[in-house]
């Protein structure tokens, strides 16, 4: 291979000894899945926010943001379940660009990924032991996601990987929900295979190993827009794309027909501040029919303390360096909106 094997890094056993879940934090998280895993079997009608910066940068500034997401937690707890959304890896479109904390632990320096798989997994750590919340990342990798499997209590799969066989196998063999976006191109269908093979159990080699999956249940769609040929936005948030995917898992006979709604991406063509319409919109489409009722179980909302986006190298504290993110107070503002709203 034209490659310079730069060093092995440790296996996730020995990082998950290094950097231990205390008992008391495992228990959290049992309490928090098992609360998550009713929500998308129909046992709990509460809704999920799945809400936080596009890309995690800073532990500093990530953290201020989750321990304000947690003080606002309680006071709609009997409506929504919120999920900080703390992605540690960045997919690039072209591949140029901040990859995430995984790859550049500080995002003004080279990549150094033995720093990063120490730094992303001390976060979520953090996150947990400080806030009493469990976090979501997005399995931008299969082979990485047992750096973070006892942490996260959701993953998402991007659109530009949905169609990989081993994200779709590796998610079958993940115990925790697992959000499989529609591809770039807008194939709900696709995206629908995916949810299929995920909730399927299947052999297949994992980290050197041959492994059998016993299937994901809670793998379920994220609608996010899509992009045309011609390179505009199209949004499929709207009564009538709801309406017809609860038609299309019909058809599947899948289990537990869930939809997370991304509120951003093509959804608003990354105009962040048309995320706060969306949400609305779609809570108004949940009300007007029961089947939409039943299958959206919430909304992934970019977030983060400051508004819009930022350079690398402008340094703006809370601010995003990928995608424009809405701002904390509209962000607070919001969630209560959406509680009220329900």
């Amino acid at each position: 291979m034209n490659c310079t094997f730069k060093r092995k890094l440790p296996i996730p056993q020995v990082l998950k000894q290094e950097y231990p879940v205390t008992e008391e934090m495992a228990k959290r998280k049992v309490q928090r899945d098992e609360e998550i895993k009713k929500i998308f079997t129909g046992e709990s009608d509460k809704f999920l926010l799945i809400i936080g910066p596009c890309s995690a940068d800073y532990e500093g500034s990530v953290m201020d943001y989750v321990t304000r997401l947690a003080k606002v937690q309680e006071k709609v707890a009997d409506k929504l379940l919120i999920i900080p959304r703390i992605y540690t890896n960045k997919p690039r479109t072209t591949g140029a660009g901040y990859k995430g904390m995984l790859h550049q632990p500080d995002p003004l320096t080279d990549s150094d990924m033995l720093k990063g798989v120490i730094k992303i997994r001390k976060l979520h750590l953090r996150v947990l032991a400080e806030t009493g919340l469990t976090s979501a990342d997005e399995m931008l990798y299969p082979d990485n996601h047992r750096y973070l499997s006892d942490l996260l209590s959701y993953v998402a799969v991007g659109a530009r990987s949905v169609e990989n066989q081993q994200h779709r196998l590796t998610a079958s063999g993940i115990e925790v929900p697992v959000g499989m976006k529609n591809p770039t191109g807008g194939d709900i269908g696709v995206m629908l295979n995916s949810v299929m093979a995920a909730q399927s159990s299947h052999t297949f080699i994992y980290r050197g190993w041959e492994v059998e999956s016993t299937g994901n249940p809670l793998a379920h769609s994220i609608l996010r827009g899509w992009t045309n040929p011609q390179g505009q936005n199209i949004s499929n948030y709207h009564y009538e794309d709801l309406l017809n995917l609860y038609a299309e898992y019909q058809k599947k006979g899948l289990a537990n027909p869930a939809v997370i709604i991304d509120t951003n991406h093509a959804n608003s063509g990354k105009q962040y501040l048309e995320q706060i319409r969306i949400s609305k919109d779609v809570i108004h489409s949940i009300h007007s029919n029961e089947n939409i009722k039943g299958l959206v179980k919430g909304l992934m909302i970019e977030s983060y303390i400051e508004d819009g986006n930022q350079k690398v190298e402008d340094m703006i504290y809370g601010k995003s360096i990928t995608d424009p993110c809405l701002g904390w107070e509209k962000s607070e503002r919001l969630i209560y909106d959406i509680a009220e709203i329900l």
